[in-house]
């Protein structure tokens, strides 16, 4: 019995250091990485927060069933995890799931396509205090049984997730900011350390945290940031950036309105016409902005297509704005002077819109003129044709013959507006020059040599004369002299290939119809024809030319008529000269019963 018992303590002291190691044992987590990984590869790539959100769930249900982590089958009663709990690093992922679970679910109320009514806000708001109460489980676990990097980053998680909550809350905004800053302060620190592949995504978390400081410190006061300046988040992409777009268009909403509430009047060449609708003065202000944004110096390192989404937006704006201005026509009454305003201000912003699709166009023009350039091999891109570019300048050239109609269309103009009429008629042309030097481009690659030198020739000619009329201009446009310059040279240079490559054809014609004419003869000799299957030892192609429409000549159809043989004739002139033996022996006789005998049948 003292042996036993002997043995059995010396077993609890063997298991005693095993115990000790395991719980001395600190683990190490990637927290932004594994964040990261999952949401990109789950639905985050394009805002499906659905999909991400029953992923967690899953891998929920996973963490659980491998770690044998069940709340029961019947009744069910929650296990929680602490410091005890915890024994390998997967119950750490499992808190940490816990949050993002919750997170995603208030994010999917909150991307809703027409936004979260009253009930569902209250909701969102308490999936956001659960996302809040697991992330700072979260640290404070990886506090204790983390390193300290995992530790740092669970610690910058949880800040996140409390920055988050107050500022989907609208409240205690110094908070939110402190939070948030704590949190860009720790991605930044671990940013100095690892790999090249994590400091890569540190430093992009620390950038996705940059709108949402900016705008805590406006809301807050600290700093003098315009509302202007926060609208280059819209070009953000990212989880980080969905609650934020929300509250910067209200803020947008908000500066657009006090920008507008000192706006009394809307000038244009010379004219001036007063401001007295609200919504009007909100809808300019917001065009005139998203102008101003194109024309800085950040919206130079715009994407063509990002610029076309501005004068979208722009044209947008400005119809909102004429849209107002003829309800106040229709409402204006009798009052002459006031209809007259409104007249005249519908057609200045006619002619801004006007003046913003003959940019447009020229944008869409720039564009498919770099890719014209670009070489057949590269594949990410379709190569812009000579016609599509002759397609773009018939538009340019129509909003530009709009664009002066509209201009003149009034009686007493003003030397502004003369002036403008002008310098779009000079435009004008060179916008047709511009078109028939891509139309003689057009039929030069059809090989039609005599139709393209003739349109280069003519597109040189009016590159010549808009560069005679800019140049006696009081104002000239030295950036277009240059190019119609370029063009005219350009014309004469490819003028001159096809004359030259109109006269080698023409001399390779004369040649061919001489060799034509030489082989011709007054017999008339029949071409013999060839068949594929009567030379199968001659390497010769029995297919025809690609671009004819012949016959194939592989074997000649009906085939022709073939003699066949008749079968043999064989005459038995023996049978006849033949005695047979008698079978009747050998053949079976009936038997005959009374009646048959009586009548003899």
């Amino acid at each position: 019995m003292a042996k036993g018992t002997e043995a059995s303590l010396m077993e609890i002291d063997n298991t005693k250091p095993d115990a000790m190691e395991q719980a001395d044992k600190k683990f190490s987590i990637n927290v932004l990485q594994l964040v990261k990984s999952a949401q990109m590869q789950h639905g985050l790539r394009h805002s499906d927060y659905t999909r991400y959100r029953r992923y967690c769930s899953a891998r929920l249900r996973r963490l659980y069933k491998s770690l044998k982590f069940t709340h029961g089958r019947g009744k069910y009663s929650r296990r929680n995890i602490n410091e005890a709990t915890i024994t390998e690093v997967r119950f750490l992922h499992v808190v940490l799931y816990m949050a993002e679970r919750a997170w995603s679910h208030a994010m999917e109320k909150k991307t809703l396509p027409e936004g979260p009514n009253a009930r569902q806000r209250i909701y969102l708001t308490g999936r956001l205090r659960k996302a809040v109460k697991w992330a700072t489980l979260f640290a404070q676990l990886c506090a204790i049984k983390g390193d300290l990097r995992t530790s740092l980053e669970a610690e910058a998680y949880a800040s996140y997730m409390k920055g988050t909550l107050l500022f989907e809350q609208e409240k205690n905004w110094d908070t939110a900011l402190m939070n948030f800053e704590k949190a860009r302060a720790f991605y930044e620190k671990l940013g100095k350390f690892g790999g090249l592949e994590d400091q890569v995504l540190y430093r992009a978390r620390v950038e996705e945290l940059e709108p949402s400081i900016k705008y805590c410190a406006h809301k807050v006061g600290r700093s003098s940031i315009q509302a202007s300046e926060l609208l280059n988040a819209e070009k953000m992409e990212g989880p980080a950036y969905d609650l934020f777009i929300a509250k910067l268009e209200a803020v947008m909403v908000e500066a657009r309105t006090q920008q507008a509430s000192s706006m009394e009047e809307f000038s244009l060449l010379g004219r001036r016409f007063p401001l007295k609708n609200a919504k009007t003065q909100v809808a300019i202000a917001k065009a005139q902005q998203l102008e101003r944004n194109i024309l800085n110096n950040a919206g130079e390192s715009l994407s063509a297509e990002k610029k076309l989404a501005q004068f979208d937006k722009i044209f947008v704006a400005y119809h909102d704005a004429r849209s107002c201005i003829r309800n106040d026509l229709v409402t204006a009454g009798d009052a002459d002077n006031v209809k007259d305003d409104l007249s005249g201000l519908d057609k200045a912003i006619s002619t801004v819109l006007s003046m913003r699709t003959v940019e447009r166009n020229q944008l869409l023009i720039s564009n498919a003129k770099s890719k014209l350039a670009k070489h057949r091999d590269e594949k990410s891109e379709k190569v812009t044709k000579p016609e599509e570019l002759v397609r773009l300048y018939d538009l340019l050239i129509q909003s530009t013959a709009d664009l002066c109609d509209l201009v003149n269309s009034g009686r007493d103009r003003t030397p502004e507006e003369v002036a403008f009429a002008e310098e779009y008629a000079i435009k004008s042309l060179a916008f047709r020059a511009e078109r028939c030097f891509y139309l003689a481009k057009s039929y030069s690659l059809a090989g039609k040599r005599t139709e393209a030198y003739v349109l280069y020739r003519h597109a040189r000619s009016l590159a010549d004369e808009v560069v005679v009329k800019l140049q006696s201009a009081n104002n000239s446009d030295q950036e277009l002299i240059q190019e119609l310059k370029a063009l005219s040279i350009n014309c004469r240079s490819n003028s001159c290939i096809e004359h030259a490559a109109g006269i080698a054809e023409e001399e390779k014609t004369q040649e061919k119809l001489t060799k034509g004419v030489s082989k011709i003869s007054l017999k008339g000799v029949e071409k013999a024809e060839k068949f594929l299957l009567d030379n199968l030892d001659n390497y010769e192609s029995a297919v025809g030319d690609p671009n004819s429409k012949g016959v194939a000549r592989i074997t000649p159809f009906p085939p022709a008529f073939q003699a066949v043989p008749c079968n043999p004739i064989v005459l038995d002139i023996a049978f006849n000269s033949i005695d047979f033996p008698s079978l009747e022996h050998r053949m079976k006789k009936d038997k005959k019963g009374i009646f048959s005998r009586l009548w003899g049948s």
